[in-house]
């Protein structure tokens, strides 16, 4: 009988001692989950916060401007300024013909109008429409420096051509076709000059454009 009492006593111990073992295995693991669910939260707040940071404000973690984010104030990679759009310039032209003259003088004005600077190197192309088909300027041969044009800002070239006075009805001139240097978009202006050309063999005084920055007769 004592021993049934000793067995009943020892089966009891033992199962008080494994219930306080599983209790504390349950809160160590209890313990232990919580600092993963801190971590992560910590994690996707920090994260989200810098990303909106580079993509909203164009900086860095150092708060520096990224390289191809910044404007280029109207520059190229050289640092110097850019060509000039034909959509940039605002081109007009107007009769600047001097009395006594024996060629007739256009004046062709182009003002930048662009926001930013912007530059012109060259010749402009210039083709007089006219009713026996187009005719092609030439180049008078001048130097043409590079003109750098701030916003508002303008430069003018000249058209000169011979001046019909041979009494005939020459060849009627329709518009004005001017391609700004570098350019292949043209705009088609009104001709402001005399109204015909003399008809020649082609050994006349031919219609020249000269460089930009000239007003035309001599430059």
């Amino acid at each position: 009988m004592r021993v049934h009492k000793l067995t009943i006593a020892a089966m009891a111990l033992a199962a008080g001692l494994s219930l306080t073992a599983c209790q504390n295995d349950d809160a160590g693991t209890d313990q232990g989950a919580a600092p993963p669910a801190a971590s992560t939260a910590s994690s996707s707040t920090g994260g989200s916060g810098s990303t909106g940071s580079d993509q909203q404000g164009g900086t860095d973690s150092e708060g520096k401007t990224p390289a191809g984010t910044g404007a280029t104030g109207g520059t190229d990679e050289n640092g110097k300024a850019a060509k000039c759009r034909t959509d940039e310039l605002e081109i007009t032209a107007i009769d600047a013909t001097v009395g006594g003259d024996d060629r007739g003088t256009v004046a062709v004005d182009l003002k930048n109008g662009g926001g930013r600077d912007c530059s012109l190197a060259g010749h402009a192309g210039v083709d007089l429409k006219t009713n026996s088909g187009t005719l092609s300027a030439e180049r008078t041969g001048e130097p043409a420096p590079l003109v750098v044009l701030k916003d508002g800002e303008r430069t003018t070239f000249g058209i000169t051509y011979p001046i019909n006075d041979s009494g005939g009805s020459g060849v009627r001139i329709t518009g004005l076709v001017v391609t700004p240097p570098d350019e292949t978009k043209s705009v088609t202006l009104d001709w402001p000059g005399g109204a015909t050309l003399p008809v020649t063999d082609g050994s006349g005084t031919p219609v020249q454009v000269g460089p930009l920055g000239s007003a035309g007769q001599g430059g």
